[in-house]
């Protein structure tokens, strides 16, 4: 007879299938999935949740009052804000804005990153770079009054441009309204310039050295390389951004505005941002001006829907 045999103690089951993956998934990554979790909590209690407050809009709301008590308009307040006055122009105004940033502001981020990736030294390429995305540390608050300094009737820019004969006398371009576009869109540039060129210099970076080496023993020049290599490496990249910035159309960067603008150039810059927060906050019609930023939010939905339909039949790339 065999000595020192145990009985075998019976096993508890092995669970299995996906409840068993995801719970062991859960398990190995759970400081990631805490992070993560974070997260979501915070979009849910910051992003979601105050959206109840977008019956606002549709209510004859009362600062005094509750939401709950507020007695319903419908769409009195959308019907009021389309048949206003000041509706067309409005529009006109940040189309306007919106449409120049879009193509002057889009394109030339990607122009400076594609030259900048064709600079040789490294240390050089590193200045450039920290003096073009300098400005965009610098707030509208502090950038718009060295703007006002430098456009002022003896400011820098009136000072050169009498010194080398271009004008017989100072300009007040802030209080032209026909020079107010040219200076949003053109500080604008420059603030953002360097920043925006940063995404597509990464995006560059992960273009294969192979690519490039084959385009060279083809006789390929710089600006070759740049058209039929680099271009066509981040058109992905390219396209995700501007479907966002057209998505992003209705915006016309309400901080600038607000630093920028006075009451001499009020006609052209009279933006929607500009005129809800005089509506809303300083006039208290908090229900008029929660359906003009509902109808704005719309409408930049609608651009992004079609934006992103158009990219992907365009070149197969789109959002989602």
């Amino acid at each position: 007879m065999r000595t020192g045999w145990k009985n075998p103690q019976p096993q508890p089951p092995v669970r299995s299938g996906r409840g068993a993956s995801l719970a062991r998934k859960w398990v190995q990554q759970r400081h990631l999935q805490t992070m993560a979790l974070l997260g979501v909590v915070w979009m849910i209690i910051f992003h979601y949740i105050p959206m109840y407050g977008i019956l606002i809009a549709f209510k004859h709301f009362d600062i005094i009052g509750t939401l709950s008590s507020a007695p319903w308009a419908g769409l009195e307040h959308f019907r009021a804000f389309l048949e206003d006055d000041n509706f067309w122009y409005i529009v006109k105004n940040t189309l306007g804005i919106s449409l120049l940033k879009l193509a002057i502001g889009f394109p030339l981020p990607i122009v400076f990153a594609l030259f900048l990736n064709e600079i040789r030294s490294t240390r050089f390429k590193k200045s450039i770079q920290t003096i073009s995305y300098l400005p965009h540390f610098l707030s509208w608050v502090i950038l718009g009054g060295i703007l006002t300094t430098w456009l002022a009737d003896t400011g820098m820019i009136n000072q050169l441009l009498l010194a080398w004969g271009w004008i017989d006398q100072p300009i007040s371009y802030l209080a032209e309204p026909s020079y107010f576009w040219a200076i949003v869109v053109s500080s604008d540039i420059w603030k953002e310039l360097g920043w925006s060129a940063i995404i597509y210099l990464a995006a560059m970076a992960g273009v294969s050295t192979d690519m490039y080496e084959a385009a060279t023993i083809d006789g390929a020049g710089r600006f070759q390389k740049m058209w039929y290599v680099t271009l066509p490496a981040i058109k992905g990249t390219i396209s995700i951004l501007f479907i966002l910035a057209v998505s992003g159309i209705l915006n016309s960067n309400f901080d600038q505005i607000l630093v920028l603008r006075n009451s001499l150039n009020e006609s052209t810059s009279n933006v929607v941002d500009i005129y809800v927060y005089q509506v809303g906050i300083q006039q208290g019609r908090f229900s008029y001006s929660t359906a003009v930023g509902l109808l704005k939010s719309v409408l930049a939905l609608i651009l992004l829907l079609i934006a992103n339909s158009v990219t992907k039949r365009v070149n197969n790339t789109s959002l989602f």
